[in-house]
């Protein structure tokens, strides 16, 4: 059906890319990272079809659990998820990159085996002959098997968390900071993966020259956006007097731009640093001597 929905919602456009965005978590992020790479989208509460201000893109929202199934099935030609996703559906597809963006920041996320604190489960070896709950399944009883450990691994619709002590000995869960985690009076005895968000293809879409230059050039935007997210541009002005002395504090960075100003001496510095470091920088910077100094942000960062 869906495939057949999809083809339906194609057929007039020669050359469209049938994109998978993810449902739920992720999909603020996702919808703001194409934003800032330069896509324009409207996302219609009551659709699942966001339409975007480029005609060659077709895309549905669907969760990301799904999204390898689909893209492997040739449904879709392309979509985003996490890899825990991929392995979890065994998924046979093209990885085009690997966007690091999670739900709350720009770090990887994690799936832990969290008990309650007073649990005498200390090791994963202390899992033998326990239940688990998780959303994970298959990933969950793979990874066990590879430890030799036996234990009845239950798929959880949600509220993982609260199902230690009754409902489970142990759980299987993703999480960013552990904050939740920390909530519910869990700890975490091991982590099992380390999770990040992928751009996937299906394998004979890859192969199509069309369709791989399209996802080859969003990737690009993609990545440009997110390398911005951290980074700012500063512009100022600098004597010649002093620009040694600022160029000593920019010396971590690449190397600024600079062009001569029509005062004699004074010369225009630009250059793109890291956003973390900026509040320092900014006053050492005016007190060597640079004036005019202007922070702006940036939607991308094309190396």
């Amino acid at each position: 059906m869906l495939s057949t929905i999809m083809k339906e919602r194609t057929s007039e456009i020669k050359n469209t890319l049938r994109l998978g965005l993810p449902k739920g978590s992720l999909q603020e992020s996702t919808l703001n990272l194409f934003r800032k790479a330069g896509y324009n989208i409207s996302v219609d509460s009551r659709s699942y079809y966001p339409v975007f201000d480029d005609m060659e893109i077709e895309a549905l929202l669907i969760r990301a659990q799904e999204m390898a199934r689909y893209v492997d099935d040739g449904v879709l030609d392309a979509g985003l998820t996490g890899k825990d996703w991929i392995l979890e559906q065994g998924a046979d597809v093209h990885e085009v990159a690997e966007l690091n963006y999670a739900k709350g920041g720009l770090r990887p996320v994690k799936w832990v085996i969290a008990v309650p604190n007073d649990s005498k489960i200390k090791t994963v070896r202390d899992l033998n002959g326990k239940r688990i709950a998780t959303e994970l399944v298959g990933f969950t009883k793979k990874y066990l098997k590879s430890k030799n450990i036996q234990a009845d691994v239950d798929f959880s619709w949600g509220a993982t968390e609260v199902k230690p002590p009754y409902l489970a000995d142990a759980i299987v869960e993703l999480t960013e900071t552990g904050s939740s985690l920390r909530a519910n009076n869990l700890r975490i005895v091991e982590t099992i993966l380390v999770s990040s968000t992928r751009f996937i293809s299906n394998k004979k879409a890859w192969k199509n020259k069309w369709k791989r230059q399209k996802m080859e050039n969003i990737v690009l935007l993609l990545k440009g956006a997110l390398a911005a997210e951290e980074k700012v541009g500063l512009k100022m002005n600098v004597p010649e007097k002093s620009m040694k002395r600022v160029m000593t504090l920019l010396s971590a960075m690449h190397s600024p731009t600079l062009s001569q100003l029509s005062d004699k001496g004074w010369y225009a510095l630009e250059v793109v640093i890291d956003e973390k470091i900026v509040r320092d920088i900014i006053p050492k910077l005016k007190s060597v001597g640079a004036s005019g100094i202007i922070e702006y942000p940036l939607n991308k960062v094309i190396p």
